[in-house]
């Protein structure tokens, strides 16, 4: 079990995902495109003392990810429109979605909340997660709320995820191989999207 779990080994995630006027990132997303990034603010267990910016990337097929740490009084100014700030950040990450929200007037558009276990192994650097009862919330403006509503997604699909960095040991290639399940792309966000 990853030794950042609390005692019951699992913990909240909730996510603010950004999109522009045309979904351009819902859409590459749906259509697979490649490369494609999308970005989103994210924290954990409604604890708001660590909160970070990611670009997730796909290019070739591979993901990539940068972060940045954010306040929980920087990410309200941004979710509000106050973003003239960020022009002069220290930090490259924010910089670049300061430029995209200007440029391609990218917005927070999506919550998604969701409850994950994660496991490590060390060889590979492997981890492996389940996230399950996933929901998505429209009122981005309420991000910081316990109280913001959400609904739950269809089916109640747990997801399970395997990430690595050179390989992926055999006896967890082994394990992970159940029945006929089939490796497949999923996206918390793009899901999320079906209510909007």
């Amino acid at each position: 079990i990853d030794k950042h779990t609390e005692q019951a080994g699992s913990y909240t995630i909730r996510s603010l995902y950004f999109d522009d006027y045309y979904n351009r990132c819902f859409y590459e997303n749906e259509n697979g495109t490649d490369p494609r990034e999308k970005f989103r603010i994210r924290y954990y267990n409604f604890d708001t003392t660590v909160i970070h910016l990611e670009k997730k990337s796909k290019t070739a097929g591979l993901c990539s990810k940068k972060g940045a740490d954010l306040t929980k009084e920087r990410v309200q100014k941004i979710i509000d429109g106050d973003i003239g700030w960020m022009k002069d950040s220290e930090d490259e990450l924010i910089r670049e979605l300061f430029q995209k929200m200007t440029v391609q007037q990218l917005k927070p558009k999506t919550i998604v909340d969701y409850w994950r276990e994660p496991f490590v192994f060390p060889a590979g650097n492997v981890r492996i997660t389940l996230d399950y009862e996933i929901k998505t919330g429209l009122a981005s403006k309420e991000f910081f709320s316990k109280d913001c509503p959400t609904v739950p997604l269809p089916d109640n699909p747990i997801i399970l995820e395997v990430k690595w960095d050179e390989f992926l040991p055999t006896v967890i290639r082994n394990a992970i191989q159940i029945g006929d399940r089939r490796t497949s792309a999923f996206s918390k966000y793009a899901t999320c999207r079906i209510y909007d």
